[in-house]
């Protein structure tokens, strides 16, 4: 028998979502990212909350502590390397969604968008550089957030971000948010079908200069 890891629930979900986000990336394309970038903004909030009441603002050491202890919660190896008043860097030797990530390398954009919303709320603003991925090959994960703006790294900026009332629910999607993002679904289905008429088409063309071909030399 070949050795094997051992299967837990976090593994079997973890290459579940990774294998759907990798089946969402092939049909809806770069849309994916944002799709992703959504939940993770939602889903900060949700996990922020475990740490405190909405609203309070934290020190660049409370912001690491948390990001990392968050990520670590859900199957991560997070550590902080640096913490200043300006930024945080924070590396990782293993991810969340584990080998699995390699498949949808977009997921990334979970990191992305939990830590820059997070910012967002309790520091008032976010940028993220995701220095290093995991996702791409590199040996582990680094990653930038700036609580201030700076033309020095590229990144994507998280500020504005709302936050939900009090005894509301994160993922009690707004309707305008949940019309935009399914109209962008619907092109991309539009698209796909478009895609599959033309393959169609192309096949068709192909068997009938088969067809002329073998009429030519019989």
């Amino acid at each position: 028998m070949r050795d094997t890891v051992n299967l837990s629930g976090t593994i079997f979900l973890s290459k579940l979502i990774a294998q759907y986000a990798h089946l969402h990336s092939r049909t809806v394309g770069s849309k994916a990212e944002e799709y992703i970038r959504q939940l993770g903004i939602k889903t900060g909030e949700w996990l922020e909350s475990f740490y405190s009441e909405k609203g309070q603002e934290w020190t660049p050491d409370q912001y690491a502590r948390v990001i990392v202890d968050l990520k670590n919660s859900i199957g991560g190896h997070f550590e902080i390397s640096e913490v200043h008043e300006d930024r945080v860097i924070v590396k990782a030797t293993a991810c969340p969604f584990g080998e699995a990530v390699h498949d949808a390398p977009h997921l990334c954009m979970m990191t992305s968008s939990v830590f820059g919303g997070v910012a967002s709320r309790r520091m008032g603003y976010g940028k993220v550089n995701l220095r290093k991925r995991i996702a791409l090959g590199d040996g582990g994960c680094e990653v930038a957030i700036y609580f201030k703006p700076t033309e020095e790294e590229d990144g994507i900026v998280y500020e504005d971000i709302p936050i939900t009332p009090e005894q509301g629910d994160p993922f009690n999607w707004e309707e305008e948010a949940i019309t935009a993002l399914n109209n962008e679904l619907r092109k991309s289905d539009e698209m796909v079908m478009e895609l599959l008429k033309e393959l169609e088409r192309l096949r068709e063309e192909v068997e009938e200069m088969k067809g002329n071909v073998s009429t030519s030399t019989s």
